[in-house]
Parts: structure tokens; sequence; C-alpha cells
């Protein structure tokens, strides 16, 4: 048990690192114009942006885009994988095919965090590369009861486009092979930001 949660701390601590280095890239990038879009803030109206793409989670394959990271001794065990962390770089299409036209990348991980259903802890950075939002991030966390047919996850910040970003982000799966775990998850996005 110690060791789970050991395993568990390290990977809050790598969650907090690289949501910090994404900030920090934001800002090194050029600080003056980061300072001087702040000073005006105050005057600022919020914009709000609502994207629709699908998340496509690849576990199995000579190419997965998710893969297991740990596990708790108990996983084996457990009918909803508890314990389970699978860190992802899962592309985001416009289409639910896996040739759609990609809009960018999901990067992060999801944890298996209920011992009675199937439940996910999310922490994902939607990084985006289509032209009107590239190299801009929306940064997801929350629980998402995956066997619902809607889920309801938080924004919790954004970067470039998407700076100060809140919002709601709405999960429907659209496929899932319940013997590889492969799914394509339809996602529709509300996002404030300046």
């Amino acid at each position: 048990m110690a060791k789970l949660g050991l395993t568990a701390m390290m990977v809050v601590a790598l969650a907090l690192v690289a949501t910090a280095a994404t900030l920090a890239h934001a800002v090194a990038d050029n600080p003056e114009k980061v300072d001087e879009w702040f000073n005006r803030l105050s005057n600022a109206k919020r914009k709000s942006t609502r994207l629709h793409f699908y998340f496509h989670d690849t576990l199995s394959g000579q190419n997965p885009m998710a893969v297991r990271v740990t596990e708790a001794t108990l996983t084996r065990k457990s009918p909803t994988s508890f314990g389970v962390i699978n860190m992802i770089d899962n592309p985001l299409t416009e289409g639910p095919e896996p040739e759609s036209p990609l809009m960018g990348r999901a990067q992060g991980f999801y944890g298996f965090d209920r011992l009675e259903s199937l439940g996910l802890l999310m922490n994902v950075n939607l990084v985006f590369t289509s032209p009107k939002y590239n190299s801009s991030t929306l940064s997801i966390m929350g629980h998402n009861s995956a066997l619902e047919i809607y889920r309801e996850m938080h924004i919790i910040g954004g970067t470039g486009f998407f700076w100060l970003a809140t919002g709601i982000a709405t999960g429907k799966t659209y496929f899932l092979n319940h013997t590889t775990g492969d799914a394509v998850v339809e996602y529709n996005v509300i996002a404030m930001h300046h």
C-alpha cells in the first residue's frame, strides 16, 4: 500500500511539473508581452469558444498512444481497474475516423479512481495544432464517469489563444472495443477565456 501511495505522489508531482512547464514556456517566450496583456485584463471582456473533436484513446497495436505506467497491488483483483494510471499522447481529430484531419493532441494521464464503478481521474492538456489555435492549450482536470452517456469535466486553464480559460468539456463515447480498451470519444468544449 505504501508503494501505491508513493506512486500516486510521483504521478501528481509529474502533473504539477508538466503544468508549470507549460505555463513557464508561455511566459518565457515574451514576459513583457504577458505583463502588458495582464495589465489590460481588468478591462477586457471574456470570449467564449466552442470546439468539437474526437479523442482517440488507443491502448493496443504496434503504436499505442495510451500506455500503462503503474498499477496498484490490488488492480488485478479489481473489476474497475482501480489503481491503473495511463500516460497518453492521443490524437484529436475533426471526425471519428483515425485518418480525419488532426486538430491537436491530448497529452497527460488518467487514472482509474473508483473501487465500486468504473471512473477516471483525468489530468489532460489539449494541445492544438490547427492553424487558428496552433500551440494553444486547454487543461482539463476532473472526474470522468466513463460508463455514463455524457461526462462533464472542468477546464481549469489554458495558454495562447485560451489564456486563463475556464469552462466545461463534455465527452460521449463514440466507439469502445471492450477487448482492447481502445476508444473514440466525442468531445464538445465551451471555453471562456481572455
